[in-house]
């Protein structure tokens, strides 16, 4: 640490030292740390700071930094046709390609009223759910990573996530960019044997989650160093717009399949999984739950998929009459949602992104206070943030 100017042994200085602040404690003066975690560190999920203040090891004040990987997302979309933001849509969440096109495709709907064929509905149901599989079981991965168990369990996660990829590099072409949704349904149907295959791995996916939760569940360490850290009361996650898996492991019962029951989610029976305190371990548990629960999914739209056409009467030229809509979705993180005004062009006069990992990452400090700086770094990884959605 530098400062602006010397200080002789035994005298006071006469400028105080950059990045401390000094407090009183029973008498004695201490100082307050500050530190900046990231751009760059392993923990921090992406090129994103955390400006941390410490009096010893615990966190007085945290500041999230982010904007590292800004891309200019929104203002591009409003100079090109509706249609040509949809594989933009693929880097917001990149572990989500498939539901981040569902919900931009489903503001469009909205916008023109297009009707979507049921076997299209049927088809994104089931991406979208593996689409979960995928983003939970990552989540799971690093977050056990984070908290120091480095190798296995996340090894055990992309093992499981390699699969799933395989299945939409084989419907779409692509394994994460997979640009595969459109206005009014979808850009192919499955390819033949895919459904076969996408069965295997469903069925198969149970026995892996029995494994993890033996090996991850009530182990001590992870007990230990995620009960009651990072609380979210409920409070607070309504009145901050908290959604999806935190919201729901703070026990507040929310979740936009049930409740704006889009596509056909009010055919499929499934249960909405919920945590009773709120803190690390409950996030995590969701999200273990929340797994079971689309394997369910998947399996009751894999039984049903009806035949017939992919794609509605979609016009040639996306056109939408003068207005603003916003449609949203429940993603693996919570509500994405799209903001679209149209002026009556072929061009979006706003085009906003509802990023539940930018809106979930503001209750950051406040579930960080009072803890360790080690806990931070758990409580950032339980938040589930993706900083292509952050920044956009």
């Amino acid at each position: 640490m530098t400062m602006e100017s010397s200080v002789v042994a035994g005298s006071e200085p006469t400028v105080e030292p950059r990045g401390f602040e000094l407090i009183e404690r029973e008498g004695l003066e201490t100082n307050l740390l500050e530190v900046s975690m990231g751009p760059h560190h392993p923990s921090t999920h992406g090129v994103f700071r955390m400006d941390v203040k410490l009096d010893g090891e615990t966190v007085t004040e945290l500041r999230p930094v982010f904007g590292y990987l800004h891309r200019n997302h929104e203002k591009l979309a409003e100079d090109m046709g509706y249609l040509g933001s949809m594989p933009f849509t693929d880097r917001l969440d990149y572990f989500c390609s498939m539901t981040n096109n569902w919900a931009y495709a489903l503001a469009g709907e909205k916008m023109i009223d297009l009707e979507v064929p049921e076997r299209a509905e049927y088809v994104r149901v089931i991406m979208a759910e593996l689409t979960r599989l995928v983003n939970h079981i990552m989540l799971v991965g690093f977050f056990v990573n984070d908290l120091g168990a480095l190798g296995t369990p996340l090894l055990y996660a992309l093992r499981e996530r390699e699969k799933i990829l395989d299945l939409f590099e084989w419907a779409s072409g692509a394994r994460m960019m997979c640009n595969y949704m459109r206005f009014g349904g979808l850009r192919n149907d499955l390819p033949e044997g895919w459904l076969t295959k996408c069965r295997e791995v469903v069925d198969a996916f149970p026995y892996f989650l029995d494994e993890y939760e033996k090996l991850l569940v009530e182990n001590e360490i992870i007990l230990v160093r995620t009960q009651n850290v990072g609380v979210l009361k409920p409070e607070l996650a309504i009145n901050a717009g908290i959604t999806g898996p935190m919201l729901r492991a703070s026990g507040v019962n929310y979740d936009l399949r049930k409740v704006d029951a889009y596509g056909v989610y009010d055919r499929f029976p499934f249960r909405v999984p919920m945590g009773e305190v709120g803190d690390c371990y409950d996030r995590f548990m969701v999200r273990i739950l929340e797994m079971r629960e689309s394997i369910k999914i998947l399996r009751q739209a894999m039984d049903e998929l009806p035949e017939g056409p992919i794609m509605g009467e979609a016009p040639r030229v996306f056109k939408p009459p003068a207005g603003e809509i916003y449609g949203r979705i429940e993603g693996p993180k919570g509500e994405l949602g799209f903001y679209l005004v149209s002026d009556g062009t072929a061009k979006p006069y706003r085009y906003r992104v509802r990023p539940p990992s930018l809106v979930n990452l503001t209750v950051l400090e406040d579930l960080c206070l009072g803890h360790k700086v080690a806990d931070a770094v758990v409580i950032l990884g339980s938040v589930d943030i993706v900083l292509g959605e952050v920044d956009r």
